[in-house]
């Protein structure tokens, strides 16, 4: 079942009231989290909300880690992302860009209604990119009031991946050892033992290898081109150990981007 929102965690916005939300937004320096993921395929071993749950587990973490320091709270997801590239395989829910921007930008005024100071689109999905940069500049126009601010949280991991991972270039892919083992230290009950691997084969030189391997260059692909499963990546190299390392250096960079939120 997908946790709307970290239900039992005391940054949960959709475990507050009205009221409490309120006074949180209206407390100086205040930061809105709202994590945004996808409900797409993730190859035969990952469930198709691995995105969502993913963005909102590390959005959840970084809340907590400075909960005692600042106003903060994380929405539940959107969880709906642009993901017409996997859906020859299966399993995958999409909206069209439009679509998905209005929606962003109707939630993201709903929650301001609230006043708070900076509104961050978590994102933890690679096909959200362009979505949540467009995001950002038309609902940061719209509310000059506060700081709006967009990143993907499996960028972050750059600083410090070649500490964990195992794995060549290419193997941190979609659903591959980052994902999974990501997966393994969360919801090791809905991750499936048939973990092929398959390697990016991207043939242009600036397109992108790998999660943390992002080329300069766009390329539009369906996914079975890249590989039969729809995971790219080498899924025996991922553990729960790793992914536990994985999430506590994760969550401390979006904890400390908080911070300077806040400040």
């Amino acid at each position: 079942m997908l946790d709307i929102g970290n239900l039992d965690s005391d940054v949960s916005l959709a475990a507050s009231t009205a009221p409490q939300i309120s006074e949180v937004g209206a407390t100086d320096g205040s930061v809105l989290v709202v994590p945004v993921g996808s409900v797409e395929q993730h190859g035969n071993h990952l469930p198709v909300a691995t995105d969502s749950l993913l963005a909102t587990a590390v959005a959840t973490a970084g809340a907590e880690a400075v909960a005692d320091e600042i106003p903060v709270l994380v929405a539940p997801p959107v969880w709906t992302g642009f993901s017409p590239h996997h859906l020859s395989i299966g399993g995958t829910v999409t909206g069209s860009f439009d679509t998905l921007h209005d929606l962003l930008e109707d939630v993201a005024g709903s929650l301001m209604t609230n006043d708070f100071d900076t509104l961050l689109f978590l994102n933890g999905h690679g096909g959200n990119g362009a979505l949540i940069d467009a995001a950002v500049s038309t609902v940061g126009q719209s509310h000059p009031e506060a700081d709006v601010l967009g990143l993907t949280y499996f960028q972050l991991a750059t600083a410090f991946v070649e500490e964990v991972r195992e794995s060549d270039v290419g193997g941190m892919a979609h659903g591959g050892e980052f994902e999974t083992s990501l997966m393994l230290h969360h919801y090791p009950n809905l991750v499936e033992d048939d973990r092929p691997a398959t390697y990016f084969d991207e043939p242009y030189d600036y397109g992108d290898k790998d999660l943390l391997e992002s080329g300069p260059l766009s390329v539009y692909r369906p996914f079975e081109e890249y590989s039969d499963s729809g995971a790219i990546g080498d899924t025996a190299l991922a553990s729960a150990d790793k992914g536990a390392t994985l999430h506590e250096k994760l969550a401390d960079e979006v904890a400390s981007l908080l911070v300077d939120a806040h400040e």
